[in-house]
């Protein structure tokens, strides 16, 4: 018989409640939650968990595959919305330096002898928007064939920083996860605070996340692309404080002006996806505006901030292939919204 490895779980009191309403108090049938949760219980067999937020409310809460509300969610690549986030924070306590510093004033000690000749002009805005034009290579479904490379060196950051540096590349989105790990270093080179360390103080625990996993570098930085382990309702937590101008239980986490640019096209992405703001991606559902935060598997937070929502799909992220949710909005979620909005 073989033996499965134990669920990472939170303990059974995390956090701070989660203010939560029946949907039909909100003036919203409860039919169409019910069927995405029918359509996740036939298709999508590697899902984890569905929630529902609108109107600052929990309306709809749904687990899978043996996972609960105190299962903890590898969020892949949802890691780097938080780690854009954290700089945001940083940067409005004049812990970091203006956006267009170049990386090589923040991360002095880490440039490699032989860098690239253009190293010293690429800037912090840079690897906020995947555009500093390190050579890199993306699949279409944001497949990286050298991140396994990246993962094994011994020196993250200066493996990163001794990419060479393509000049007609520079201010072009690619996606790039180096990119996303180089801020976490900086955060770290400019507070004396890995990331984890920083978002407990000044994101985490302000929003009653008292249980959270970040999975550090070889150099014991937080990994700044992936890494991060949440709850669903702590990841709506974040998601609802993002979508309500950082403000959460009267308390500004989160500077208002940063994440209007974080949550705003910053370069063109790729159609599949969207644009690209700070490390969020951006776009357009059926009409209405979102920022994702998006991670391997389908570990996905919706901002609608039209519709006033946060939804919420964690999978499992071990797998190869995997079906985006993305079309449960489509086809279920935002209409549903979209007709509530117009009563």
């Amino acid at each position: 018989m073989t033996k499965t490895q134990p669920m990472m779980r939170a303990p059974l009191m995390t956090g701070s409640p989660f203010p939560a309403a029946e949907p039909e108090e909100l003036g919203l049938p409860r039919d169409p939650l019910d069927m995405v949760d029918s359509v996740i219980r036939k298709q999508y067999p590697k899902m984890r968990s569905f929630l529902f937020v609108h109107a600052g409310k929990l309306l709809y809460e749904r687990y899978y595959g043996g996972h609960t509300a105190h299962s903890f969610n590898d969020l892949r690549s949802a890691t780097k919305s938080f780690t854009s986030i954290l700089i945001g924070i940083a940067n409005a306590r004049a812990e970091l330096p203006d956006l267009d510093t170049p990386v090589t004033d923040v991360l002095q000690r880490y440039i490699p002898r032989r860098a690239h000749p253009l190293l010293g002009k690429v800037t912090l805005r840079h690897l906020l928007t995947m555009t500093s034009g390190f050579a890199w290579q993306t699949g279409k479904k944001l497949g990286e064939p050298l991140i396994h490379r990246f993962h094994r060196s011994r020196s993250w950051t200066s493996f990163a920083l001794a990419l060479p540096v393509m000049e007609e590349q520079m201010g072009v989105f690619q996606y790039r996860s180096t990119d996303s790990h180089l801020l976490s270093v900086a955060l770290s080179e400019a507070t004396g605070m890995d990331a984890f360390a920083y978002g407990k103080a000044h994101l985490f625990e302000p929003l009653g996340i008292d249980h959270a996993a970040w999975t550090p570098s070889p150099e014991r930085h937080s990994m700044g692309h992936i890494g991060l382990y949440l709850t669903s309702r702590d990841m709506a937590k974040f998601g609802l404080c993002c979508l309500n101008g950082g403000r959460w239980e009267g308390h500004e986490l989160i500077p208002e002006g940063w994440l209007n640019e974080t949550l705003t096209s910053q370069a063109a992405g790729y159609p599949a996806f969207g644009d690209y703001g700070y490390q969020w991606w951006t776009g357009t559902i059926s009409g209405t505006p979102f920022a994702l935060a998006h991670g391997h598997g389908g570990q996905q937070i919706y901002l609608l901030p039209k519709l006033d929502a946060v939804i919420v799909f964690t999978a499992d992220s071990k797998v190869s292939r995997w079906r985006n949710p993305r079309m449960l909005l489509e086809r279920h979620l935002v209409g549903l919204l979209q007709s509530n909005s117009t009563r």
